[in-house]
């Protein structure tokens, strides 16, 4: 991976307290166009702090973040998702009741308005919905969703819920994509499959941040690693180095084997 580019995504310095408590403490870090980084360290080390940071769900005690050279500090989470940023939780957020297809398409209702030449001059009603339907379902295939459409996501497996809250992001036509823990909860087949589907959303033109503990899948999928520990950057590097790092290793890797 080259990084003779402009970075995407520029972390600098960031600092989150909550009272008197350090949840981030002076992270640097910076992740370019096609990249897949992923964030990795113990429980409570920052990590998804630092995700609320770029999504504008918290705002940094000090520091600067800047996705295309300019910064994010301040904006809402909805300014965010227009600059080209979007989210997955580790918990997944659908709507349960709704079927698969309309869970994508209020998500378009959501974050990708139409114009008004569209609305004015353009498409009538009708063809826009059907438009956005359409759109939809493109989505839906590409995470190979498309036979689910009409099921309710409450009847999804876990892992076609996980393929479902990627689908809704990825029609906030995202530059920049951020995964909190994906494979949370998913069996070897599952993650397997979702490792692909990160490897395809990267061969889109979308880069990709990433946290998760599944070691195999981070370092079989991952370009660089950045670690946190104690709110604190403690290494970063490519898989292999981060593998053989020894304060990383006691850190958070422990005597996992990594394949």
């Amino acid at each position: 991976m080259t990084t003779t580019q402009d970075p995407i995504l520029q972390v600098n310095r960031l600092s989150k307290h909550f009272g008197g408590l350090a949840a981030v403490d002076g992270v640097d870090f910076a992740l370019y166009p096609g990249e897949i980084l992923s964030l990795i360290g113990p429980n409570g080390a920052g990590k998804t702090t630092v995700f609320n940071c770029i999504t504008g769900i918290y705002r940094p005690t000090s520091g600067d973040i800047l996705f295309r050279g300019k910064s994010l500090v301040g904006e809402a989470p909805h300014q965010i998702i227009k600059r080209g940023i979007a989210r997955t939780f580790q918990i997944t957020r659908l709507f349960r009741g709704m079927t698969v297809l309309e869970n994508v398409v209020i998500a378009q209702h959501l974050h990708v308005p139409c114009s008004l030449w569209d609305a004015f001059f353009g498409l009538n009603r009708a063809a826009r919905e059907a438009r956005r339907r359409e759109e939809a379902m493109e989505q839906l295939a590409f995470v190979g969703l498309a036979d689910k459409a009409d099921v309710r996501a409450e009847n999804l497996s876990l892992g076609e819920q996980k393929r479902l809250e990627l689908a809704v992001a990825l029609t906030t036509r995202p530059t920049l994509l951020l995964l909190d823990e994906p494979a949370a909860g998913l069996n070897p087949s599952e993650t397997q499959q979702l490792d692909q589907l990160i490897a395809k959303v990267r061969e889109s033109g979308i880069t990709v941040f990433l946290i998760e503990h599944d070691m195999r899948m981070v370092m079989g999928i991952s370009d660089r690693i950045v670690v946190l520990n104690y709110g604190r950057k403690l290494a970063e590097g490519k898989p292999d180095e981060i593998s053989r790092n020894p304060e990383v290793i006691e850190a958070y890797l422990g005597r996992m084997e990594i394949a």
